[in-house]
């Protein structure tokens, strides 16, 4: 996902906070990149430290239109699962492909292919600069 880094900001963990503009919203999360490229665009890959539980932090979503936003500290991500048949489920999310693990499965049947919401704590989700 192409991304505009701006923002730098000290976390009390000493990691650095950015906010990440997308076409698809914006939040602030953990960077992995060197300062030095903060204030420019760059294509991004999300990991997100936290596992998902059906009804606790992820859901279905009336909306097909993926999105990235805030609700206070947490962060939402709206898109489209996927199984991966290894225990763990991909969140499309504007073209971007998130890995995520589950906590209890199965998941509901028909979840496959379906737009659901992910609730995940900000500490969780960072971002990981690459080079195309």
């Amino acid at each position: 996902m192409l991304v505009k880094v701006e923002a730098v900001q000290p976390t009390l963990s000493g990691s650095v906070a950015v906010r990440v503009n997308s076409a698809v919203g914006a939040i602030v999360a953990l960077w992995q990149g060197a300062l030095e490229t903060v204030g420019r665009e760059h294509y991004v890959e999300w990991t997100v430290d936290e596992d998902i539980a059906w009804t606790v932090n992820a859901w279905p979503s009336a909306s097909g239109v993926p999105e990235l936003r805030e609700d206070g500290d947490p962060i939402i991500f709206r898109g489209q699962l996927h199984l991966s048949g290894n225990g763990g489920v991909v969140l499309d999310v504007g073209g971007s492909l998130i890995l995520f693990d589950v906590a209890d499965l199965p998941l509901p049947e028909g979840v496959d292919g379906s737009w659901v919401e992910v609730r995940a704590a900000r500490d969780c989700v960072t971002v990981w600069p690459f080079e195309v």
